[in-house]
């Protein structure tokens, strides 16, 4: 499983083609956002066939038939499926804002859960953050997690090392 993972974000990713070029292969991961972006279908391609060539993990947000047509994950949020949503579709990821997101994320069958905001995050402008040691507490109810929310090279080291699953960022890889 993929433990450093880009983020898509119209607003602060202006070229996610060229971040997920710099990722390190075999241990990278991409969650496609971007709902709003009227080429996402195309954006979607380039990024699957660049995840493709580089063993670099790929999970598609909101739109399951999306996922299933770049043979892609599914990122849940908060661990519900998107209504319709094949149940053979493997459920890659998921967002989770406490315990009870992670441990329905988990019941869906999500590889890969995000606890988040960690930290202070633009992403989450003005959410409270759970700080080191509820985001560990979270963590641990649900067997561990992916940190989420102002996580970089620093702040990541803050974090329970036996809880943390990996760490999903933008702005920390631009």
């Amino acid at each position: 499983m993929a433990v450093l993972w880009l983020f898509t974000d119209t607003a602060r990713v202006s070229d996610p083609v060229a971040v997920v070029r710099c990722l390190p292969p075999g241990v990278a991961g991409v969650v496609l956002r971007d709902d709003d972006r009227t080429d996402r279908a195309e954006l979607g391609r380039r990024i699957a066939a660049l995840c493709r060539s580089r063993r670099i993990a790929l999970s598609v947000t909101g739109d399951w038939r999306l996922a299933a047509a770049l043979h892609a994950g599914l990122h849940l949020r908060a661990g519900r499926r998107p209504s319709g949503a094949a149940r053979h579709l493997r459920a890659l990821t998921s967002s989770a804002h406490g315990p009870a997101d992670l441990i329905r994320a988990r019941r869906a069958g999500a590889a890969l859960v995000f606890l988040s905001p960690v930290f202070a995050t633009a992403s989450h402008s003005g959410a409270r953050a759970l700080g080191p040691a509820a985001w560990g507490l979270a963590a641990r109810r649900g067997g561990g997690a992916a940190a989420l929310g102002g996580v970089d090279g620093t702040t990541v080291w803050r974090l329970p090392r036996a809880l943390c699953r990996g760490a999903g960022a933008i702005s920390a890889l631009l």
